[in-house]
């Protein structure tokens, strides 16, 4: 949250990427990464995707809401993600597209699962 939120090389990375058809996945924390990813259309690449990462209610639950930079769901939503949770440490994984994402640790085994089977769906090995 303090370093790739802000990096134009994982953005540029990221957006080419998704714009070549690729397929994006981020858990817990990682969405950071994706907060500020703009589209060559100069759009947000969360904007109006359903989406999840960690919740204000997790990051508050162990206190962490006053140190890190930012509360990850609030700026996915300012950056227009329609945000979907789950009671806290429950596992959460949400499919838009290319773009998928897990709201905290225990989501990251469904994460994987969805990746692989878009990727699978998209190639051309039968």
């Amino acid at each position: 949250m303090w370093d790739l939120a802000n990096d134009t090389i994982s953005e540029m990375i990221t957006r080419k990427i998704y714009e070549n058809n690729g397929v994006v996945g981020a858990v817990c924390h990682g969405p950071a990464a994706l907060t500020n990813v703009k589209l060559s259309n100069g759009q947000f690449l969360v904007k109006g995707k359903i989406l999840t990462s960690f919740t204000n209610k997790e990051e508050k639950y162990i206190k962490l809401h006053k140190i890190v930079p930012f509360l990850l769901q609030d700026e996915l939503e300012r950056k227009g993600g329609v945000f979907k949770s789950v009671d806290n440490w429950q596992p959460n994984v949400q499919v838009d597209q290319r773009l998928v994402t897990g709201q905290n640790p225990a989501s990251t085994g469904k994460l994987a699962e969805e990746m692989i089977r878009l990727m699978v769906s998209k190639s051309d090995v039968k």
